[in-house]
């Protein structure tokens, strides 16, 4: 029996560009790679950056054993290291002054070092082990407010030794300690043990230092002008968390918000929602807002925006969020962003079920085609419908790399995300390389790109983050406060 392929034929795919990375106001200096930007032109923010932060400023807090290790963790980003790692994407790394500009220091006054007990039944004179930790962090957090201008960014260390105080119900020592810094507007980095045994020190280096910039108020990279998206497009993503007994769940919403169409500003909104889970068994697949939960969360985000742009509103919007968008949040979300020209919300889900293998042609006439040595390139795009488009964000990369293709952890066939967008109009390939590009945004590591747009990973981030610690206000926050 013959059979008729062009029946199940799928639509002809697109092959975006590599969204290209700006690493100086004027978009003169361009890159794909952003550790290769950084080596060849520094950092976005380099010609202003030492006018209020001539040398960056460590403070520290640790336990008294850990603090040889944390000395030579410093001198290893002042030193020059060779990749071993990635080779084809990691570039040497020159010493965080060469690459960024500024000496990256020692806080000078005794008072910002702050050693700990090297046991946790020592941290405090009673309670269980987290309570112990938690008052210890406190502590070292209030004390190092007081020398507030003698430092720009904290090192916890939080070794091995105390993993019995990291978590208990309720708790997590990490969100906490973000949160604890967030209250008092001091970026922290935390340091486990296996840092200072870590054996690519190229990578390593090149990680932390870019995160330790940031924090200090640095801006490494923003995105180059994206083809096709106008002038003065915002973006936000929305995530959800439950916290409590899930049998009284309530949500807490965090919108994340990439404000510049070209990746800048980025702040977020810890709203609270109001309206009760009615469904929760639905709400653990599907959450959602009531429309007036939507309207007050995107009318917060957008009151933000205008703050920091003189009043003036974006011409165009786009929200992200997992889920899709029930009825009433489209007309919550339509609600609060009546004044703006085009408003957009696309769903993005980041296990569509879908996988795809790159084929290339055959050795002959019986053998057509056959799967190439690298996965899909990153950047294709399949349509769906009118509406709903494949993206792979995870693929072959060859623009990134030193050689001729470099695929991102190397291993397993990628999966594209799926857009499925609930209003707005305009190409689908606008949208889709908005979130190709976005997958380019996060300073927290060094890789070429996340599995997901920014906007998603910060706002699932910190949705789990403010979930956990219900005593931080509802407020506005520096996204690098939590990183």
């Amino acid at each position: 029996m013959k059979k008729d392929y062009n029946v199940s034929k799928l639509p002809p795919f697109t092959l975006l560009d590599e969204p290209l990375l700006s690493f100086d106001p004027e978009d003169n200096n361009l890159e794909v790679n952003p550790l290769r930007g950084l080596d060849s032109h520094g950092a976005y923010s380099s010609s202003v950056f030492p006018t209020y932060t001539p040398a960056l400023r460590i403070a520290t807090i640790g336990p008294a054993s850990g603090w040889n290790n944390l000395r030579s963790l410093v001198d290893t980003l002042r030193s020059h290291h060779i990749p071993n790692d990635r080779k084809e994407y990691v570039p040497n790394f020159r010493g965080f002054e060469r690459v960024f500009g500024v000496p990256l220091v020692a806080a000078p006054v005794k008072a910002a070092h702050i050693r700990l007990a090297d046991n946790v039944s020592e941290l405090s004179s009673e309670g269980l082990p987290h309570t112990r930790l938690m008052y210890a962090l406190n502590d070292g957090v209030c004390r190092l407010d007081l020398v507030r201008d003698q430092f720009d960014v904290v090192l916890v260390h939080l070794p091995d030794a105390w993993q019995s105080a990291f978590r208990a119900s309720g708790f997590d020592a990490h969100d906490a300690l973000k949160a604890l810094g967030a209250t008092f507007g001091i970026p922290t980095q935390v340091i486990n043990d296996r840092v200072f045994t870590f054996g690519a020190r190229a990578s390593l280096a090149w990680r932390l230092s870019i995160a330790l910039y940031v924090k200090a108020g640095g801006v490494p990279w923003k995105l180059a002008p994206i083809p096709g998206v106008p002038k003065n497009t915002a973006y936000i993503g929305i995530a959800y968390a439950l916290r409590g007994d899930p049998k009284n769940a309530q949500y807490v919403t965090c919108c994340s918000q990439v404000f510049d169409a070209d990746g800048g500003g980025m702040q977020f909104v810890a709203f609270e929602a109001k309206d009760p889970v009615i469904d929760v068994e639905e709400a653990k697949h599907n959450p959602f807002l009531s429309r007036n939960d939507m309207r007050a969360v995107l009318a917060r985000s957008l009151n933000l925006y205008q703050s920091r742009n003189g009043g003036m509103l974006p011409r165009r919007l786009v929200v992200h969020k997992t889920t899709s968008f029930k009825q009433d949040e489209l007309n919550g979300a339509l609600d609060a962003l009546s004044a703006v020209q085009e408003v957009e919300c696309i769903e993005v889900s980041s296990s569509p079920g879908w996988r795809g293998v790159w084929l290339k042609q055959g050795s002959s006439d019986t053998i057509l085609s056959v799967p190439d040595g690298y996965p899909v390139p990153r950047g294709v795009m399949l349509q769906r419908s009118g509406s709903s488009a494949l993206v792979w964000v995870a693929g072959n990369a060859p623009q990134a790399s030193s050689k001729r293709d470099y695929y991102q952890g190397g291993k397993s066939i990628p999966r594209p995300i799926s857009l499925t967008r609930f209003a707005g109009g305009g190409p689908l390939e606008i949208m889709s390389l908005e979130a190709l590009a976005l997958t380019k945004m996060d300073w927290n590591n060094d890789a070429l790109y996340d599995p997901v747009p920014v906007t998603i990973r910060y706002s699932q981030r910190l949705a789990r983050t403010i979930a956990n610690v219900p005593t931080l206000p509802s407020n506005a926050y520096a996204y690098r406060l939590f990183m």
